[in-house]
């Protein structure tokens, strides 16, 4: 369970560049064993990036409910935890051909992994 963040907290990270969110990210979802989504009664909400339908996915909770507005106003912050990440989203994710947009920001920046990717690079981390 992660500890939970000030306002200065959020602020000061969402206002880092998508590498060092990217980073922040890695280091978060290891340590406390679980990735953040938001979600509606249909399932994980979605960004569309040029060339990919991507699953946005956030280091912790006060990150995804600060995307829970407008359009997603009715969306909730719905935790995985990384076991499961590894045993079935990665899975599930690339069979239905879909991407990762990492820890956007406001502006829907970030980065762009395929499943396969980030799943290595969340194991990378984990032996740190």
């Amino acid at each position: 369970m992660s500890t939970a963040l000030t306002e200065q907290q959020v602020k000061d990270i969402q206002n880092l560049d998508a590498q060092k969110r990217y980073n922040y990210l890695l280091k978060e979802v290891v340590k406390n064993q679980e990735i953040w989504l938001l979600v509606d009664e249909h399932g994980c909400v979605m960004l569309n990036s040029e060339d990919e339908d991507c699953v946005p996915v956030w280091p912790n909770e006060e990150f995804a409910i600060s995307w829970a507005t407008e359009e997603w106003s009715h969306c909730k912050a719905e935790p995985i935890s990384l076991e499961k990440w590894h045993s079935r989203w990665t899975h599930g994710l690339e069979d239905d051909e879909l991407a990762l947009v990492i820890f956007p920001d406001q502006n829907s920046e970030g980065l762009i992994f395929f499943p396969d990717e980030f799943d290595f690079e969340l194991k990378q981390q984990k032996r740190k």
